[in-house]
């Protein structure tokens, strides 16, 4: 599905109000993101950018200081979605830890925990 809303810029961009669930598969991954990384927006920004992807999920922070993104759509949108949360908190991560598989969907939308 999507939908599309006009940003002030003017753009159309895609707005993630997806329900994976009644796909057989979808591409899944698991991201851990170390650095500076809690206290400084980054779940907020993620669900953001979330927004502009066909991707579901949630973000949350971990005890351990890192914060833990999970995320499913098809592997070109998680690629993408997971490029750009890198590219807009670039000043925050030290180290990315990725891990994928295929499964049944598990999200509908995409929120913080």
């Amino acid at each position: 599905m999507q939908i599309y809303s006009r940003c002030v810029c003017g753009l159309n961009v895609r707005r993630a109000a997806l329900d994976l669930r009644g796909m057989a598969e979808t591409h899944h991954e698991t991201v851990h993101f170390t650095g500076h990384v809690q206290g400084v927006g980054f779940r907020f920004t993620t669900r953001q950018v979330a927004k502009e992807y066909e991707v579901a999920g949630y973000v949350k922070n971990l005890a351990d200081g890192r914060v833990l993104l999970e995320v499913e759509g098809t592997a070109a949108e998680v690629a993408a979605f997971v490029a750009a949360v890198e590219e807009r908190m670039h000043g925050c991560i030290r180290k990315v830890e990725r891990t994928s598989e295929r499964r049944a969907p598990r999200f509908s939308g995409f929120s913080i925990l």
